[in-house]
């Protein structure tokens, strides 16, 4: 049976709706990144802003996502853009995983980015009466950040679109580190024209895998060519479109990093129909190490991102939020490893 909206009940008996950190803010007449430093215990706070702000936060009974509901559902929502990638899934099975070996429950739920239409994902895990949410690879608006800290359920974020608060808790991968790994093997092969394909421009991690590709090339003295960079999303099509487009340039480039193995697959297809051999005219770099590149043909070189340690490393982040420990970051970035198999090699005399 669905518990009657808090709102409408507050509205009727008169209660104040709990505060959230930016009201709180605004009544000590600071920024929320320093009511932020205070909840976490930061020692960058000058004394009396740190009194003024304990007291408004004592005096409002401010619950921080720290601190939960002392009484557990056994349940956590999994909100993720999209399940038709190998990506989402081995993310989905390592939080499955975790929250299996505590006992807890998990509930998948499906967004898009164009999708506006209620209830959102914030008010169906509040429907839920879940203990926490995991986000993955989506937006998250500062109405919708409120509405869950308003409800008492901790928040995690994997591969967060933006980050548009420095204190949200966020799980990913060294993706600049990945895309420099990436580039610096295909330099170190002896390519020049080396060509990148990048996922949405306006994902973080799109942006650092790029940002990664460019200072390999700096690096190595390689002037950039903005001509041999193209954005899209991470799937087959898009890197099949973007490869295509790259291939039919009348300078078109000896190797291409793709964004993701999805793309990367892409890029096999389009040289394909070009007429060119992986990696005998192409090479090749993928990004996930998907379980199935090792048995394309032939084996994609890529940059392994840990994805099921992701998952795991969001959801035992939840259940710490939920026990109420104080995190050491709030973001958390595991490495990224190249694994060099046959799609690249040196470029054709």
């Amino acid at each position: 049976m669905a518990r009657p909206a808090e709102t409408g009940s507050e509205q009727t008996t008169g209660r104040r709706s709990r505060p959230t950190l930016a009201d709180i803010a605004v009544e000590a007449g600071v920024s929320t990144a320093t009511v932020s430093k205070v909840l976490n215990g930061r020692t960058d706070v000058a004394a009396a802003t740190r009194e003024r702000v304990t007291r408004l936060l004592k005096a409002h009974s401010y619950l921080p996502p720290g601190v939960r509901r002392a009484r557990r559902s056994g349940l956590v929502d999994v909100v993720i853009s999209g399940l038709d990638s190998p990506w989402a899934v081995e993310i989905l099975r390592g939080v499955e995983a975790e929250c299996a070996e505590r006992g807890t429950g998990t509930v998948v739920s499906l967004v898009r980015g164009d999708d506006a239409r209620p209830p959102s994902w914030a008010s169906l895990s509040v429907q839920h009466h879940s203990d926490g949410v995991i986000l993955v690879t989506s937006r998250i608006t500062a109405a919708q950040r409120a509405q869950i800290e308003r409800a008492g359920v901790g928040l995690v974020v994997i591969d967060p679109v933006d980050l548009p608060d420095t204190d949200l808790v966020s799980v990913g991968a060294t993706n600049w580190s990945g895309g420099l790994s990436a580039t610096e093997h295909l330099i170190s092969l002896g390519h020049r024209r080396i060509a990148a394909i990048g996922g949405p421009q306006e994902m973080l991690c799109t942006q650092a895998r790029i940002d990664g590709y460019r200072a390999a090339l700096e690096r190595a003295g390689i002037e950039l060519d903005r001509g041999l960079i193209r954005y899209g999303d991470f799937q087959y099509e898009g890197g099949f479109q973007a490869a295509r487009d790259l291939l039919e340039s009348p300078d078109c480039p000896t190797a291409i990093f793709a964004g993701s193995d999805q793309q990367a697959m892409g890029v096999y297809e389009a040289a394909r129909q070009a007429g060119l051999s992986v990696p005998a005219d192409l090479s090749v770099v993928g990004f996930d190490d998907l379980p199935l590149c090792q048995w394309l043909s032939p084996p994609l070189t890529t940059v392994r991102q840990p994805l099921e340690e992701m998952g795991r490393v969001a959801a035992r982040t939840l259940f710490q939020l939920l026990d109420g420990e104080t995190l050491v970051t709030p973001r958390v970035e595991l490495a990224t490893e190249l694994r060099v198999r046959l799609s690249t090699a040196s470029p054709a005399a």
